[in-house]
Formats: structure tokens, C-alpha cells, sequence
């Protein structure tokens, strides 16, 4: 197939084809040349990935492509080929997509001597697909790594995969990547995520009554001993339940920029608004607050005090807007009881509390 051919497909088509691989890579009698196949199709053209990117994106909504052996998706993970008898090769043929079974024929009757003097691009693709699938399956399985900051601290992590994970104070972070999936869990604190796109391997974070699961996005994820805050500023983001009532199926939203949801045993919160500003205040060594109930509020800044505070249930339904600086932590707080004509009770040397001031 010559470039003019490839860039005539019609979109639609592309997408079928894409389509009939998802259904080639989930069949147990996927072969050697099914994979190198694939690999020429993907090669051929960007829209042949994008197109597969969609398909995949979209089985993967529907549950279906949690079933698929996602290390053989992409010519990176495809294994060095191994030779089988012809009549092996035919009864698979028989039962692969049409233009699959075309492509993995050719694929198989090329030796290296006819790769040399033909000089296809989709040869030379592929035969560099090869060797980088080789090397990759040479190389040791990921080990799982555990990331800590300290009260005060703040870090970020460049993680093998190119995603990259800020980490605020006095968090910890689990982080266990697969050929199959790229699982992380946020044991305590707050993490704003930059996730590399992997169609191919589902990026999720496991967070208190929260499971986020993403392709390659933008969010941030705030873990608190009664909920999980997650908000996202860019790309799409799957919350769900960690789990349900007995009886129940658990509850999932689809998060798209500049929007917010909180977990908690009680289930998921309305969607609500925010802003990159908001979600990232910590970050710039703010806390930005806009109509955010008080106990919101004293939730984040506990992160940072050396004596958590609470709001009594007499104003815990108080709101709270402004922008307070967090290097004095203790500083912010009394600036907070001002704020809302609140006086702070030391009685208890382990917590400060923010009631009503006294007449």
C-alpha cells in the first residue's frame, strides 16, 4: 500500500479497521503475525493510531477493553517474531479481519535479505518496532515505589513513564506500573497529577472511597479522613466509587476541565465548579477559596498546621472566600477566625477550635 492509499481511506473505514483489531487482539488464537500485522497497520499511517485511539478509548468505556491483552496493542510492546508451521498460521488466518489476514501473509513471507533489497517503509517500521518490543521485554518489570513528603514539604516526581506527580505536604504516594496498567494509590494527603497518554495502559489512582481512572490528563486528587476531592484541569477524568451498599452497583462520573467531585462512604457529591486557580493554589504556596464551607477550608490547612483545627457545629456552615498565604500557617488561621468574627478555643492542647466569639 503505497502513502496516496493510505491517505484516501475514508475516516470511517479506519475506524472499522480499528474496530476488527480490537476483535483480532482479544481472540485467544492471536499469532505471531496477527502482531506484526498490526504493527504494519499502525505504522502506516497517524490516523490509523488515531483511529485506533478513539476505538480504544471508547471499548475501554464499555468495559471491554479491560479485556484485551493491552501489552500487545502497540509495536512498542510486540514480541520478537517466532516462526510457526504454515498450517498453524492458516487456521488462524481463516478467522482474523480481511485486511488483517492481507497484511500478516506479507508480514510473515519477508526474510531479511528481501527487507534490504525491497525497502518498504512499513518493513523498516516494523522491523524497528520489532527490536524495540525485544529490548523492552528484555527489561526488568517496574518495581513498585513509594513516595513521602514531610510536613512542610513539597515534590515533585518524574515517574518511568513520563507522567509527572506533584506531591504536597505530608503525603504518600504508592506507585506500581505493569505492562497492563499504571496503578497508583494516594495512602494520605494530596497529589496533582500530569498523566503521559497511554491508551494503552489505563493511568488510576486509588484514593480513600475514590477510583480515578484516566487515559492522559491533567487532575488533582486531595485525600481527607471523611472524603476525596478531585479536581481536574484538563482532559477527561473517571471517578468511581470504591465500592457500594450490598446490592448496588458503584456510582461513576466522567469529569471533564474545570470540574470538581467529592467521594465519600456516603457516595459521590454533585459535580461542582472550579478552577485551575483553585486546584492548584497549594502548589503556588497558596490557599485560594471561593464560597468554601469552613470545614472545607480547615480540612486543607490541617495539612499544614502542627495543631489541626475545627469549626464548632454552630458556624461549621460558614462560608469562606479569599486568598491566604501558607507560610505561616498558624497566621492564616487566626486571619481565617477573623475573616468570619470566629475566636479560636485552646482548651484542647490537640485541636484548635473556631467558634462563635462570645458577647
Amino acid at each position: 500500500m503505497n502513502p496516496q492509499e493510505v491517505q484516501d481511506v475514508p475516516a470511517e473505514d479506519r475506524l472499522d479497521q480499528a474496530c476488527a483489531w480490537i476483535a483480532c487482539l482479544r481472540s485467544d488464537a492471536l499469532s505471531d503475525s496477527d502482531r506484526r500485522a498490526f504493527a504494519c497497520w499502525m505504522a502506516e499511517s497517524p490516523a490509523n493510531r488515531k483511529a485506533f485511539d478513539e476505538m480504544a478509548e471508547l471499548w475501554g468505556d464499555l468495559g471491554v477493553l479491560s479485556r484485551l491483552p493491552l501489552d500487545e496493542i502497540y509495536p512498542e510492546s510486540v514480541p520478537a517474531p517466532r516462526h510457526r508451521n504454515n498450517s498453524q498460521s492458516a487456521s488462524r488466518t481463516a478467522n482474523r479481519p480481511r485486511a488483517a489476514s492481507a497484511a500478516a501473509e506479507s508480514a510473515s513471507s519477508w526474510n531479511l535479505p528481501q527487507w534490504l533489497m525491497g525497502g518498504s517503509a512499513v518493513a523498516a517500521c516494523l522491523a524497528v518496532a520489532l527490536w524495540i518490543g525485544n529490548q523492552w521485554l528484555q527489561q526488568a518489570p517496574t518495581q513498585q515505589q513509594m513516595y513521602t513528603t514531610a510536613v512542610g514539604e513539597i515534590r515533585t516526581v518524574d515517574l518511568p513513564d513520563g507522567s509527572r506527580v506533584q506531591l504536597n505536604t505530608n503525603s504518600e504516594l504508592i506507585v506500581n506500573f505493569s505492562r497492563e496498567e499504571r496503578r497508583t494509590q494516594l495512602l494520605r494527603g494530596e497529589a496533582y497529577f500530569d498523566v503521559a497518554r497511554q491508551t494503552s495502559r489505563p493511568f488510576t489512582v486509588s484514593a480513600g472511597s475514590a477510583n480515578i481512572r484516566v487515559l492522559g490528563t491533567q487532575f488533582n486528587v486531595e485525600r481527607n479522613p471523611e472524603n476525596t476531592r478531585v479536581s481536574v484541569t484538563g482532559g477527561t477524568v473517571a471517578v468511581s466509587e470504591t465500592r457500594a451498599a450490598s446490592g448496588l452497583q458503584p456510582e461513576s462520573v466522567k469529569l471533564t476541565r474545570n470540574q470538581k467531585v467529592s467521594v465519600s462512604a456516603s457516595g459521590l457529591s454533585e459535580v461542582g465548579r472550579t478552577s485551575e486557580d483553585e486546584a492548584l493554589d497549594w502548589t503556588h504556596g497558596q490557599l485560594v477559596f471561593d464560597e468554601t464551607p469552613l470545614t472545607e477550608a480547615l480540612e486543607e490547612l490541617n495539612r499544614y498546621l502542627k495543631v489541626p483545627a475545627a469549626a464548632a457545629p454552630a458556624v461549621s456552615d460558614q462560608t469562606l472566600s479569599g486568598t491566604f498565604e501558607l507560610t505561616d500557617p498558624e497566621s492564616t488561621l487566626s486571619a481565617i477566625a477573623a475573616a468570619l468574627g470566629l475566636e479560636q478555643d485552646h482548651s484542647d492542647p490537640h485541636l484548635t477550635l473556631l467558634s462563635p466569639k462570645r458577647n
